[in-house]
């Protein structure tokens, strides 16, 4: 809640008309809220001051200030890439595992002010672990939409370069913007920087920046959530594990949840009697993401068509398409 001193300043500016301070204190009450864990009432005042100086014709400098990251700039910009994501947890199908985890999450970052009024600290380190295309970056765009939060992701290809001791000055960049602006930092393919110390293939920098990042995300004390996901955890040295407050394990969907998922982006489209089981069986092995491209394809077809429905064979086409792309695949890598 904002302190008496902030709310004294508040009616006082506005009082004296003095709109440059009373927009200064309104931004220090967003950033609060932000950093306590209310997130989606942190945007709001951030919004509406951007509205109020709008329409007084003053340019919105202290809404972009707000999120000085949302448009990276600079070194900065080769590290970051920032978004406002609008997912929410209903778009995905979960097992009643993974589902109850991660609303754990975000209840403990929507009640954080509480908790840490105890002494306690929510969830906000969490590790990824699965195979393509199960879900794992949609969650940490799920975890923005949800929270009320930009989305960062690090960038790998700016990140870790051939120099030595340059990683880890950049992956100290990244935390100290953690700490500056709250939000959700998305390390997709973790195992490049997490990889095993002694593997056959390790050189003394892989090393540095693995113990770096070990020592970084002990010492972060911020109120962002840190998100790694990785598709090969074997390959992950052992002591990032214990750094994680969360392991949210992701695997290919069984057919109840294909069934499930199929009928959810194409059940206002489809035909009445379209079995949705049997077009499950028949896309079982694919992964979330190559279902939610099969009904993209489907659905596109019913457009260049002039289709104002599509039937169980279209969507079974579809099916069948993307498994034999994938078998395909699958026989020329060897997964065979």
């Amino acid at each position: 809640m904002a302190s008496a001193n902030q709310l004294i300043a508040l009616l006082k500016s506005h009082l004296e008309g003095d709109d440059e301070r009373f927009y200064s204190v309104a931004m220090q009450l967003a950033a609060h809220e932000a950093k306590i864990g209310h997130g989606k009432l942190a945007e709001e005042l951030r919004a509406l001051v951007g509205q109020a100086k709008a329409r007084r014709g003053l340019p919105p400098k202290d809404t972009e200030k707000a999120v000085p990251i949302g448009r990276p700039r600079g070194e900065l910009a080769e590290l970051l890439g920032g978004s406002f994501p609008k997912n929410r947890l209903g778009e995905m199908v979960l097992d009643g595992n993974l589902e109850y985890q991660l609303k754990r999450v975000i209840r403990e970052q929507r009640q954080a002010g509480r908790l840490l009024s105890h002494g306690l600290a929510p969830r906000r380190k969490l590790l990824l672990v699965g195979p393509p295309g199960t879900g794992k970056t949609l969650t940490a765009a799920v975890l923005a939409g949800e929270l009320g939060l930009p989305l960062f992701q690090v960038r790998l290809d700016g990140l870790i370069t051939k120099y030595m001791g340059e990683t880890a000055a950049k992956l100290r960049q990244v935390f100290e913007a953690t700490e500056r602006t709250r939000g959700v930092y998305f390390f997709d393919e973790f195992d490049a920087i997490g990889s095993q110390r002694g593997l056959a293939n390790d050189v003394g920098e892989v090393r540095r920046i693995l113990n770096s990042f070990l020592q970084m995300i002990e010492q972060d004390e911020s109120h962002s959530l840190i998100v790694a996901a990785t598709n090969h955890p074997e390959i992950l040295d052992q002591a990032l594990f214990r750094r994680f407050d969360d392991i949210l394990h992701y695997g290919l969907p069984d057919e109840v949840q294909i069934a499930a998922l199929l009928k959810a982006r194409l059940g206002r489209k489809a035909r009445k009697g379209v079995s949705w089981k049997r077009l499950a069986a028949k896309a079982n092995g694919l992964s979330y993401a190559e279902i939610v491209r099969v009904c993209d394809e489907a659905l596109k077809e019913a457009v260049i068509d002039q289709k104002e429905s599509l039937g169980e064979s279209d969507i079974r086409r579809a099916i069948e398409e993307r498994a034999y792309a994938k078998a395909h695949f699958d026989k020329r890598a060897g997964r065979a």
